[in-house]
């Protein structure tokens, strides 16, 4: 599954935050924790060239903590700090001005040895779509500022947003990549709702998660449809979970469609209870 997808809006994003890099102190990479590496742009180094960085792997909530707690350990093995957040609730939101002034010290102790006034740090943040980026600035600003939307693609402009008197945000649309060469990384992302539905197949996305739980948690899979054991054959195993969840047609076929639509929705909504895709430890 080679995707293409990559809208006017988000070339001209890249462009202006290339042109915004020089007004940013820091830039604030923010990922999905069940899959942190599949939800870094590979542009994003090109993008942000040697700028501060801190990633932030949000919706921690939905991963595995045990291995959200490997993905901090990587990213600083990288030199690159990392928190994991969830941007609903507003987990771990309290350390990012911490570590964004830790980060800086140098800069700010030298800006202070010249006589200048400390002024607000100002932040990228930057992401592929949907991953949580206006959710985050409005957690941070504690009011409704930036659009937000369970689908990507809601920002489509930039704009600087206040975060009480230590922090100013700058704000973008996500940036995905032109083409997903991987057809394990536009999966991942399809499930996670980071690709637009109406671009993509379904099935192989479903298909992707039921082989996912059958080689890493088959319990998980048996538990939610109620079966006694997984059938290799893959059609089969729609077939069981069409039965289960009433998912039929005229004359009792199994409906596909449905049967799909009932899996990603299951992922979607935490149904399996925390999940990681990725983990640094295989």
């Amino acid at each position: 599954m080679t995707i293409q997808w990559y809208p006017g809006h988000m070339a001209k994003a890249k462009r202006e935050v290339t042109e915004k890099l020089k007004l940013i102190d820091i830039v604030y990479e923010l990922v999905d924790a069940r899959i942190p590496l599949a939800s870094r742009n590979p542009m994003i180094d090109e993008i942000v060239k040697n700028k501060p960085r801190i990633v932030l792997l949000n919706k921690a909530d939905k991963a595995e903590p045990r291995v959200t707690a490997g993905w901090i350990d990587y990213f600083q093995s990288k030199g690159i700090p990392a928190i994991s957040i969830n941007s609903v609730n507003g987990t771990g939101l309290n350390r990012i001005v911490p570590a964004s002034k830790e980060l800086l010290k140098d800069k700010i102790e030298k800006m202070a040895a010249k006589g200048v006034r400390p002024r607000a740090i100002r932040a990228l943040i930057i992401g592929i779509p949907n991953v949580g980026k206006s959710t985050l600035i409005n957690k941070l600003a504690k009011k409704s500022i930036a659009k937000t939307g369970d689908r990507p693609g809601v920002t489509t402009s930039q704009q600087w947003i206040k975060v009480g008197k230590e922090l100013e945000l700058l704000d973008t649309p996500g940036i995905l990549w032109p083409k997903f060469e991987d057809k394990q990384v536009g999966l991942k992302l399809a499930a996670t709702g980071a690709i637009k539905d109406a671009i993509i197949n379904l099935q192989d996305v479903a298909v992707f998660v039921l082989r996912f739980f059958e080689e890493k948690n088959p319990e998980r899979l048996m538990e939610r449809y109620n079966l006694d054991s997984l059938p290799e054959d893959i059609v089969q195993l729609f077939d069981e979970i069409g039965k289960n969840r009433g998912c039929l047609m005229a004359g009792g076929a199994i409906n596909y469609d449905k049967t799909t639509e009932v899996i990603i929705r299951d992922l979607r909504t935490d149904k399996f209870g925390p999940i990681s895709f990725e983990d640094p430890f295989d």
